[in-house]
């Protein structure tokens, strides 16, 4: 800062004024010290700028479901590359689908100085949260159930699942079978509820037979995959609201002579590479980790809500004809 000072004629105050964005600098003041920063190549310090106002190191904490899934092994990385550019420091912690580890997690990463978290919330009641005063909390791709306010950040999902069914109806099905886990996480209820307003738009009677609650490891995927298979009047089609419940497909269907199509929420490695391809619902790991990293480190006293945007990729497991 001292450099930038001395390159643009003006005094440090100056420039800590301009790089903190405080009000009442004047124009042509500002615009001399942004360009002495673009000319030496200034960056924001924000670990030193926290120690400056008395606060400690900026380490964040994210705490998912389980990032043996694919899902959170690319959310961590990506959360962790958008930590970096803060100079921030992010630990892990996985709840493995128990409330009990979650609030675990959570607590002792708290205790321990970590009071700035993301956390992929489980189906569980999170009121207890408001326990812990000086916590700050962003929630990611689930509204978490108990808290009143929050800053969340989620994907489209029911735009997500009304694609995924349109798309399946528009290849001539009229039996989609939908598989999906816990119907108590806001982004599996609003995925249904997407995918039930398709058939209601298109005239098809949702069939409860067809819909597969509370499930989201492959192997038992696959059993209900071929359980529905063989029921006198099969779906000719799959939805999947998650990437471990398409591959629960993948696997049900490697030994079966039947070809439905089907439809992933979520992309995973592979995906394009199976004949046919996978065709899912995806969207950008990345936005999703900045939206949140960015509300976390911008804490506001009114709760916020981003929405990330989905896209349907078709690669050929979604348009096979009923």
């Amino acid at each position: 800062m001292a450099d930038v000072a001395r390159h643009a004629g003006v005094s440090l105050k100056t420039v800590s004024r301009v790089v903190n964005q405080e009000p009442h600098v004047r124009t042509s003041l500002q615009q001399r010290v942004q360009a002495a920063i673009s000319a030496l190549g200034y960056r924001r310090n924000e670990a030193a700028a926290r120690l400056a106002r008395g606060a400690t190191m900026l380490t964040l904490g994210l705490v998912m479901e389980n990032i043996s899934n694919e899902f959170y092994s690319r959310l961590a990385a990506a959360v962790e590359a958008a930590s970096a550019e803060h100079e921030a420091l992010v630990v892990f912690g996985s709840y493995e689908e128990s409330a009990a580890k979650e609030r675990m997690l959570i607590e002792t990463m708290y205790a321990r100085g970590v009071d700035s978290l993301i956390i992929v919330p489980s189906a569980a009641d999170h009121s207890w949260l408001a326990e812990h005063a000086g916590l700050t909390t962003v929630f990611v791709d689930r509204v978490p159930s108990g808290l009143s306010a929050a800053d969340v950040v989620l994907l489209d999902d029911v735009w997500g699942g009304r694609a995924a069914t349109e798309h399946l109806l528009a290849h001539g099905h009229r039996r989609i079978a939908l598989i999906s886990d816990d119907d108590g996480l806001s982004s599996v209820h609003d995925r249904a509820i997407g995918y039930r307003s398709a058939l209601a738009a298109a005239g098809v009677p949702a069939d409860d037979e067809l819909v597969v609650r509370g499930v989201f490891e492959p192997a038992r995927v696959a059993c209900e995959v071929g359980r529905l298979l063989g029921l006198p009047a099969p779906p000719t089609a799959f939805f999947a609201t998650n990437n471990r419940a398409a591959i629960g497909i993948l696997q049900a269907l490697r030994e079966r002579p039947e070809r439905p199509a089907y439809v992933g929420f979520d992309d995973f490695a592979l995906a394009d590479v199976f004949n046919p391809g996978v065709t899912v619902v995806r969207y950008d790991v990345t936005r999703l980790a900045r939206s949140a990293v960015d509300l976390l480190l911008n804490p506001s006293r009114t709760a916020r809500r981003v929405k990330v945007p989905v896209e349907l990729v078709t690669r050929g497991s979604g348009e096979i004809p009923a």
